[in-house]
């Protein structure tokens, strides 16, 4: 059974860490830059607190991180505090963080210049799929350090995929968000025509979402839209932060993401209106805003 630490405690970490602690059984140390949530977790989990990520990897097999962004994974990985400084030879780091493609490669490359090892392994399925134990992993790495991970982090996941090497997990999340933007912004400008159209919403989509225009969004979103109501889900501007990531990358390879674009805009305009917190599905609370 591998000794297993977390560092980050957010949305997404605090109940992650929380299933491989009940779920999984294992031994799990955490650590978060808000000593209040580490206490908080401790108290409800009954694992143990460190003081830094350093203290939190010393004796760690592996080692997860899940914070907000690149220089946030940094910041816990490096310097003298930082995961890297701890690690026993062999041990293994899994950034479940969403990040670049770049970074995962260069987190590879400094864990293997300290004898351990590295996976990128975002994740999918928001803040319900973390407390619910159900996310979908998309990783990037060895084979065999995957092979060590993937049933550690069966605990909180139901889709645990081995996507290629070192940044191909981002890479894969990548698709995931590209393709999220072109389905919300699809079913926004839908319902939105079928309110000015007289339909029932609800009678609509119970048919329609049984053949090709079905997707998650739709089944999970379509009657909070309908109602106008954003307080929940995943935020606004982690999309922006995710998106951004997307079409930097575009740049790098060559690729065309117009649409993906597009919608990244439209984020931007409900982030003016207010709705930087306000869940993904509001692209519809900007087609409805009342005309200047």
């Amino acid at each position: 059974m591998p000794k297993v630490s977390f560092v980050g405690l957010g949305v997404m970490g605090f109940p992650m860490a929380g299933h491989l602690k009940q779920k999984g059984g294992h031994d799990v140390t955490v650590f978060n830059r808000s000593a209040a949530k580490a206490q908080a977790w401790t108290e409800r989990f009954g694992g143990a607190g460190a003081a830094t990520p350093a203290a939190a990897a010393a004796e760690a097999d592996i080692v997860f991180c899940c914070v907000g962004n690149d220089d946030d994974v940094r910041s816990v990985v490096y310097g003298d505090d930082g995961i890297l400084r701890s690690l026993k030879p062999g041990s293994l780091l899994v950034d479940h963080t969403t990040a670049s493609a770049v970074l995962a490669r260069e987190l590879q490359a400094a864990a293997v210049s300290q004898g351990v090892r590295f996976l990128d392994a975002p994740v999918s399925g928001g803040q319900a799929g973390a407390e619910n134990g159900v996310l979908t992993v998309m990783v990037g790495g060895e084979e065999e350090d995957f092979r060590e991970a993937e049933p550690v982090m069966a605990a909180y996941a139901r889709r645990v995929g081995l996507m290629g090497p070192a940044g191909s997990g981002q890479l894969a999340k990548m698709m995931n968000q590209i393709c999220i933007a072109g389905a919300v912004q699809g079913l926004a400008e839908a319902i939105q025509f079928g309110q000015k159209a007289g339909l029932d919403i609800e009678t609509v989509v119970d048919v329609i979402s049984q053949g090709a225009a079905g997707s998650w969004q739709m089944n999970n979103r379509h009657k909070t839209m309908a109602e106008g109501r954003y307080d929940f889900g995943f935020a606004v501007e982690w999309m922006r932060k995710d998106l951004g990531i997307c079409l930097a990358e575009a740049r790098r390879n060559g690729s065309s993401l117009a649409v993906t674009a597009l919608v990244d805009q439209f984020y931007a305009e409900i982030e003016a209106m207010g709705g930087a917190r306000w869940d993904t599905s509001s692209l519809l609370a900007r087609l409805n805003r009342p005309a200047n």
